[in-house]
């Protein structure tokens, strides 16, 4: 494991975040806190993963002064929309009819916060769809019940080994973190 200056605390419950920083080669703990994730209306998408991330840090301003407090946001932008998590089967649906066949963008936002300051970024990864067959679609719903997901995907899953021929970008931003740029953040402060 990578020896840091500071405990490492990662706040984010999901399973993908701690499995890549992990993989990665940090040691870190995990805490959540809940927060409010509105945003202004008029706030253009490409700000809104670093305003929700940093939200998400402010949360933690105590811990920061002796951690390394690392939160992230996944939005998925299509046509200047952002699609959040769907709410049920019929949304999700939704989503990816909307997806299918098209380009879109998903946007993570990073925010690290320690006792030696903040440093907040958005990374950007273009991801190109296939047309979907309705069948496809019901059948990834119903197997990979993806509610928990920005847009209603999950690059890993079904979904992305069948239905995305290409990005530009990152995969692992697609995923819900932005390794390479993490990493590289992560760096200064390696022991």
């Amino acid at each position: 494991m990578l020896k840091l200056q500071y405990p490492l605390l990662l706040a984010s419950n999901s399973p993908r975040r701690q499995q890549l920083l992990h993989d990665a080669g940090f040691e870190f703990s995990v805490k959540v806190k809940s927060t409010n994730e509105d945003f202004p209306e008029t706030m253009p998408a490409i700000e809104v993963p670093k305003f929700l991330a940093q939200k998400k840090a402010a949360a933690f301003s105590e811990e920061s002064l002796t951690n390394i407090v690392l939160t992230a946001d996944t939005i998925v932008v299509i046509d200047n929309e952002i699609l959040n998590k769907p709410a049920d089967y019929a949304e999700a649906k939704q989503m990816l009819e909307k997806l299918s066949g098209k380009m879109h963008q998903v946007m993570t936002g990073v925010c690290v916060k320690s006792p030696e300051g903040e440093v907040s970024f958005v990374d950007v990864t273009n991801v190109f769809f296939r047309e979907m067959a309705a069948e496809e679609i019901d059948y990834y719903i119903e197997t990979c019940k993806p509610f928990d997901k920005a847009g209603a995907y999950g690059v890993q899953d079904f979904i992305g080994m069948v239905a995305i021929p290409r990005m530009e970008g990152s995969y692992f931003t697609v995923m819900g973190l932005p390794v390479h740029r993490v990493y590289d953040v992560l760096m200064k402060f390696m022991v």
